[in-house]
């Protein structure tokens, strides 16, 4: 007969898994930080054709990678892998979305970017639910809904989009299209990057991608680069050197918790959003932005005590358990 475990061991485990959740909602926010940080150096630098910020933003993404692997003493062995193949769609994937994106973001005023990319958090939970068979409950859902509603609260007086009676530019549109098109393509991203976490290391994952992504970018050169600025170039670089960190930071906050856990706080975004608004270009905040922001913290919030709840939940049961023997 199988002993079962004591007090102290139950309440160990569930500490450990409380703890790996909380970890990887941690990484997810502080790579959406270092994330906001790329995206408002690919805004100032103005009107840059899409191949070539995803070049510069991957190419750049590399030497972050390769101090953390020289850190960690992995550089010898870092493209190593037996999923080759895995990790180059997980590129093809990633790389459409990003340049989708970059489009998007040189189009569009940023609110409305921002806005229409929060499709992607929802349509992670959806396809998880689907592809990955995660079991996502109502609270979930609703806690993501609720999020989502404090975006669009937090977005309305600048959603030109909706407001205004003016057509559309075409520039615009192939922009609205682009920013849905590359939210849908990223959340299908999301989940390949949660599938090579379970075999591959965080560092290789992000090494592939931003290698598959340099070539990619750098297979655009001939329908059209422009020449840059030193101003625009070193925005560029330094949007490398963000996308590196954040990549990794990410892509390890995926391997600590579920995508459908995780994800939802990719709206703590428009947060960092709003404080870098103000501090580096004088925005200040509308009543919109901090009932919604508001919206959104508390959705967030309500997902951290609702893991917690159900972990408790899974340590009773466990206990409550008869023995196996």
């Amino acid at each position: 007969m199988t002993a079962r475990p004591g007090i102290p061991a139950v309440a160990a485990a569930h500490h450990a898994v409380g703890q790996n959740v909380l970890t990887g909602i941690m990484l997810k926010i502080v790579s959406v930080a270092v994330f906001v940080g790329m995206s408002s150096c690919i805004k100032a630098a103005g009107t840059v054709p899409a191949g070539q910020i995803v070049f510069f933003r991957s190419f750049f993404a590399i030497f972050p990678i390769i101090v953390f692997l020289a850190f960690k003493g992995q550089l010898g062995t870092a493209f190593t892998t037996s999923r080759p193949l895995n990790h180059v769609a997980r590129g093809v994937v990633g790389v459409c979305s990003m340049g989708l994106s970059f489009f998007a973001l040189t189009r569009l005023p940023l609110p409305e970017a921002i806005t229409l990319n929060y499709a992607q958090p929802l349509l992670v939970v959806v396809f998880s639910s689907i592809f990955l068979g995660e079991a996502i409950r109502i609270y979930r859902w609703s806690a993501v809904a609720v999020g989502l509603i404090g975006v669009v609260v937090i977005s309305w007086p600048e959603l030109t989009l909706l407001n205004s009676g003016a057509a559309l530019g075409d520039q615009e549109v192939l922009g609205v299209v682009a920013a849905l098109v590359s939210a849908a393509i990223a959340a299908n991203a999301i989940l390949l990057v949660r599938n090579l976490v379970q075999t591959e290391r965080t560092a290789t994952i992000v090494l592939w991608f931003s290698a598959t992504a340099s070539v990619a970018g750098l297979l655009s050169l001939p329908f059209g680069w422009q020449a840059l600025t030193p101003s625009q170039a070193g925005l560029l670089v330094a949007a490398g050197f963000c996308g590196g960190l954040a990549q990794i930071l990410m892509t390890a906050a995926y391997r600590h918790a579920e995508a459908s856990v995780v994800a939802p706080f990719e709206y703590t975004s428009m947060i960092l959003a709003v404080v870098v608004g103000y501090f580096a270009f004088g925005d200040v905040a509308t009543l919109n932005t901090l009932v919604g922001g508001v919206i959104v913290v508390a959705a967030g919030l309500f997902i951290i005590w609702r893991e917690r709840q159900l972990g408790l939940e899974r340590t009773r049961t466990r206990q409550a358990a008869p023995p196996q023997g």
